[in-house]
């Protein structure tokens, strides 16, 4: 027995598999972000030394070298990138530049608000998906036209100029939503249908090609004959089915809505990690940046964990492999 088979039939092999992969990755972010800090232009003693003082001239050779010591920078490089690996195995992201605090300190205050826009984005595209492909798969009339045609026309909306839209309209010319986005449910709409809607647009399309064939299968036509009504064979029976293709897509949908949520967050002035990046992009504070990479590296390894579990509990007939 190969061990893609002894994994598919036990289930503590499996996660050892997936759990040894997604370290993969996380090293594999690690090392990205070990690189992008030594190759980027410039010193780093010379940025760090220009953050904290405010003067973009030459730091002094003494005041250089007393930080290039105290980060390391004067090592050679297998030994940073060594203590680097070795202080994340810890907990350790490093230091802000420009705040003087652990980096993880600085994420997990902000990273909060962040997940949970993330997370309600996701289950706002997916509310929106199924209910316009329960109406539209497998109907030949103008409504269901215009559902599939409105899934393709999300599906291609840039959520950057989405939100600016809905930020216009509804929050300074209507004023029925907050300008600023603050920590309320009322302020969390917008920002939510900003990354949801173009998602439910590609989530619509593929669950409706798959919809359009399972209500073929003759598993339906049973449950029909058996006098159960359309709207119940479609919720109950197809749709199950149907959603297969889009649950595989959304532990990299999750992952791409967290990378969008920090735009959206600038744009809608939220609190979380948006406002965190901007300001340490634009100081060139490295650490923080780069921990924010290594940070959704480790929760898109969650999250297509938890993907797949989930796979397998809609549909028990599917293998872990």
């Amino acid at each position: 027995m190969t061990f893609v088979n002894l994994a598919a039939h036990n289930p503590a092999v499996w996660l050892v598999r997936r759990f040894l992969s997604g370290a993969v990755v996380v090293w594999a972010s690690a090392s990205f972000t070990f690189l992008i800090q030594c190759l980027l232009p410039g010193d780093r003693g010379q940025i760090i030394f220009s953050v904290r003082s405010g003067n973009v001239g030459e730091a002094p050779a003494a005041e250089l070298a007393a930080i290039n010591a105290k980060y390391g920078f004067d090592q050679p490089l297998a030994i940073q990138y060594a203590k680097y690996i070795w202080g994340i195995l810890h907990g350790d992201l490093g230091q802000s530049y420009q705040q003087h605090r652990p980096v993880l300190e600085i994420i997990a205050e902000q990273i909060g608000p962040t997940i949970v826009l993330a997370i309600a984005a996701l289950v706002a595209a997916w509310v929106i998906a199924i209910l316009t492909t329960l109406f539209a798969a497998g109907r030949d009339n103008i409504w269901a036209k215009l559902l599939s045609g409105m899934q393709v026309f999300l599906a291609t909306l840039p959520p950057y100029w989405l939100a600016t839209i809905l930020l216009v309209v509804f929050a300074v010319q209507l004023r029925v939503f907050p300008v600023v986005g603050g920590s309320s449910a009322m302020g969390l709409v917008l920002p939510t249908l900003a990354l949801a809607l173009e998602l439910s647009g590609f989530f619509g399309q593929v669950v409706l090609h798959e919809f359009t064939r399972v209500l073929d299968q003759p598993f339906v036509t049973s449950a029909r004959a058996r006098g159960m009504g359309d709207l119940g064979v479609r919720f109950r029976h197809v749709l199950r089915h149907a959603a297969l293709p889009g649950i595989t897509l959304s532990g990299w949908a999750l992952g791409k809505l967290l990378s969008g949520a920090i735009l959206i967050e600038a744009v809608f002035a939220r609190q979380g990690l948006g406002g965190v990046l901007v300001a340490a992009t634009s100081s060139r504070d490295v650490p923080v940046v780069s921990g924010a990479v290594l940070i959704s590296a480790g929760l898109f390894v969650v999250a297509s964990l938890v993907v797949d579990l989930t796979y397998r509990l809609v549909d028990p007939r599917i293998k872990l492999t």
